[in-house]
């Protein structure tokens, strides 16, 4: 019998942990849109992003705490980084290859809030390195604002350890020409519980992708997005939850709206319930309501199971327009059709905004909301 080689078969990844990470941008081939974590993105709109040798030097941040946080600039060998994910795509390992020293922040003490704000990160291109640490039974709010001009490759990890309790809000007000790629890597610990909400108003090109690992038993993850697009604005967000032991519960829920020419945005929602995670409560859900005509939302909701004993497991997407019953009753009550409209979308984001917990931001934000439909009343044709 003669036996002869052959090529090696090629086999696809067959889960969402399978996937390929590594911390060495060179590990990666030159991204061109057709990977399947980039087949929905305007590549090109980032492509500078991707090169190497960015600037990862120190930057300028404020922080003002009554909780307990503190932080402070680690070198790239301190325990705590990579602790939480490890690099899936070249953007964020660039930001992995090319910072110097992460800023690290550590939450110790009972409730309270902390802010931590950037606005003052400049034009250029450049990578960023932030680890987050909730020790064990602490508690707080933690606010990352993001304000001003960027060009910002980065990886934000979040550790919590056993019983923290840590509700995060990324809130990103960039300017209007900024661009930002960011992936939050969480891991989350014994009956420890995460709040990650994400709210997306500015910049030209945002993409914010939370993938979150539950670690410990009894770990829980509420994962809560709200963002609106204007016209020729981008907004991705890519949720990664990972079940990986027993009695974890996780809620995913974003919302977004969009108006203008060409305003487009892209939910990818990914939960993945290992063969450990007896007991596993998953909901994932998405809803967008698209204002205006030339406005385009892409949403994909995702759900592997590889245990047959849990609590239960689903998800949901939907994407819309104005409700014209909606609309109708509110102008029978005298509101004029464009107070209406505003009325609507309020009410349809307010929902994330609440869960915040800090009245001082959720009027701002809702403010905010409010100004994005003003200004953007003529942006295009409604639809």
């Amino acid at each position: 019998m003669t036996i002869t080689e052959t090529e090696p078969v090629f086999v696809p990844v067959q889960t969402r942990s399978e996937r390929f990470a590594s911390t060495d941008v060179a590990d990666f081939d030159a991204v061109t849109g057709r990977e399947a974590t980039w087949r929905y993105t305007p590549v090109a709109r980032i492509a500078t992003l991707f090169e190497q040798g960015l600037d990862g030097s120190r930057y300028e941040y404020d922080l003002r705490s009554d909780a307990g946080v503190s932080a402070e600039w680690v070198a790239r060998d301190h325990e705590l980084v990579g602790a939480a994910g490890v690099p899936e795509e070249r953007a964020s390992a660039n930001a992995w290859s090319s910072f110097a020293e992460a800023l690290l922040v550590t939450v110790t003490g009972q409730p309270g809030e902390a802010v931590l704000t950037r606005s003052t990160l400049g034009t250029a291109d450049r990578a960023a390195h932030t680890v987050i640490h909730a020790t064990a039974g602490s508690s707080a709010t933690l606010v990352l604002r993001n304000t001003g001009d960027a060009s910002l490759t980065e990886n934000v990890e979040i550790v919590l350890d056993d019983g923290a309790q840590l509700t995060l809000v990324s809130v990103q007000e960039w300017s209007d020409e900024s661009r930002q790629v960011s992936t939050h890597f969480a891991s989350v610990g014994r009956d420890a519980h995460l709040k990650h909400i994400v709210v997306t108003l500015g910049g030209s090109f945002v993409r914010l992708n939370p993938a979150v690992h539950l670690a410990g038993p009894g770990a829980e993850i509420e994962a809560y997005g709200a963002y609106f697009a204007d016209a020729g604005q981008y907004i991705e967000h890519q949720v990664y939850v990972f079940h990986d032991d027993q009695h974890q519960r996780s809620r995913v829920t974003y919302k977004g709206a969009l108006q203008g020419a060409s305003a487009h945005t892209v939910w990818i929602g990914d939960v993945l319930i290992g063969q450990k995670a007896v007991g596993t409560d998953s909901y994932e859900q998405n809803r967008n309501l698209v204002l205006t005509d030339g406005a385009r939302a892409d949403s994909v909701p995702n759900l592997e199971i590889e245990i047959g004993d849990i609590v239960g497991a689903g998800h949901a997407s939907a994407t819309g327009r104005f409700d014209d019953e909606q609309l109708f009753y509110l102008q029978s009550r005298g509101i004029t059709e464009d107070e209406a409209r505003r009325l609507v979308v309020r009410g349809f984001l307010v929902e994330i905004v609440q869960q915040i917990g800090s009245p001082e931001l959720e009027e701002h934000l809702q403010a905010a909301i409010e100004a994005e439909l003003a200004g953007g009343a003529s942006a295009g044709e409604r639809a």
